[in-house]
């Protein structure tokens, strides 16, 4: 009596809940095809994942750019003296950080109880609608001995000098400390500010002024920093299909990767301890046994799509020591369950595998229970020390 083939797709179910009786049956009519299959699962699946965390994924848009840094705080050359200040670089205090660069920009002026800054010939930036940014914000530190400023006041040109916005910032200056970076940021587009000239335009700001004053006549040193429009969130699944490939490549050689060093590594084992074994059922057992990468892959299909919206702030991104610490701790809260469960999956995977690739082991070599999970056991993180020296992870 001829007996019946089983299809790749009937062959992987099988080994998920009879993983012995299924490799025997591979064993008496070992094909490519069912690895291949279980391959195409897990790409289908990872790039699920993918796609899951990029769109609970939004990541706050700067300008300057991330890849500009903080241009307009790094070049005292883009600024205008204002009545007798003195402009200067300081690469001594900064904003230690990766959008920060590695200076500052230095206002001083001696005998006054003013000091202004003008930044010109920025845009036109768009501070308007969904698409416009919704915030300014900047690092500050003022080295006099006085107290904090009496008045601070923001003009934001559009389109030249005598059209602007203007805004008094003194209460956010109420607690400011001197020889301390106070970091400020401002909501634009709001009732807080003034409108003067009627060309003014929140589409279109191209420069912005500071202007400080003190009650009492001193030498005044100002450092500004870290100047970013933002309050963008974009999300990078908007560029999904642009990362698709890459994403789709990148799985594929997760696998082939793990499935060719892990199939080659259980061989040599197998080998070394006098067994005959045949490369192409080693190789294609060990291909059904990563059904487990296609299995936890949907675990976290699940998982992460249970997560809230999460958003990446300039102060997460920018890398500030403390700073930085503390906007990934809230991040860390929201994802905390369904990291852990992500760890599970993985944990469950590993020790999945292990024990197909032991059973794969026994079938094919005949030997011991113990000596094949102790030669699967060696062989999976052998492979897996492979993989992460080849992708990184």
């Amino acid at each position: 009596m001829t007996e019946h083939k089983q299809l790749p797709a009937q062959q992987i179910l099988k080994v998920i809940y009879a993983p012995h009786k299924a490799f025997k049956e591979i064993i008496r009519n070992p094909r490519y095809i069912g690895p291949l299959l279980v391959m195409i699962l897990f790409t289908v699946a990872n790039m699920g994942f993918f796609y899951i965390i990029m769109s609970k994924t939004y990541i706050e848009q700067t300008l300057p750019t991330a890849e500009q840094l903080d241009e307009w705080t790094e070049n005292s050359t883009l600024w205008t003296p204002i009545s007798g200040v003195t402009i200067m670089d300081n690469h001594v205090k900064y904003i230690n950080g990766t959008y920060y660069g590695n200076k500052s920009i230095e206002f001083s002026t001696v005998n006054s109880t003013h000091i202004s800054m003008q930044l010109e010939n920025i845009g036109p930036v768009n501070c308007s609608g969904p698409d416009g940014y919704k915030n300014l914000s900047f690092r500050i530190m003022y080295t006099n001995s006085l107290a904090e400023p009496e008045t601070v006041t923001i003009y934001l040109f559009s389109p030249t000098s005598l059209d602007y916005f203007y805004q008094s910032l003194t209460e956010n200056f109420s607690s400011s400390t001197t020889n301390v970076w106070n970091n400020i940021t401002i909501p634009l587009e709001n009732g807080n500010w003034t409108r003067n000239g009627t060309a003014a335009n929140w589409s279109n700001i191209t420069g912005l002024k500071l202007e400080f004053a003190w009650p009492d006549i001193s030498n005044i040193t100002l450092l500004i920093d870290g100047l970013f429009f933002g309050g963008i969130f974009k999300s990078p699944v908007e560029n999904f299909a642009g990362y698709m490939f890459n994403f789709s490549i990148v799985s594929v050689m997760q696998f082939i990767i793990k499935w060719v060093f892990l199939g080659g590594l259980l061989y040599i084992l197998t080998k070394a301890f006098k067994a005959k074994t045949a490369w192409r059922p080693q190789l294609i057992l060990v291909g059904f046994a990563l059904i487990t990468m296609f299995i936890q892959a949907v675990l976290n299909v699940a998982a992460f799509s249970t997560l809230p919206t999460l958003y990446y702030r300039l102060e997460l991104l920018g890398g500030v020591e403390g700073e930085s610490a503390r906007a990934y701790s809230e991040i860390a809260e929201k994802t905390e369950l369904v990291s852990q469960v992500s760890s599970y999956s993985e944990i469950i995977a590993i020790f999945w595998t292990i024990a197909l690739c032991a059973i794969a082991t026994r079938l094919l070599a005949e030997f011991s229970w113990s000596k094949s999970f102790l030669i699967a056991t060696v062989a999976y993180f052998a492979a897996m020390m492979v993989q992460s020296l080849i992708l990184g992870f």
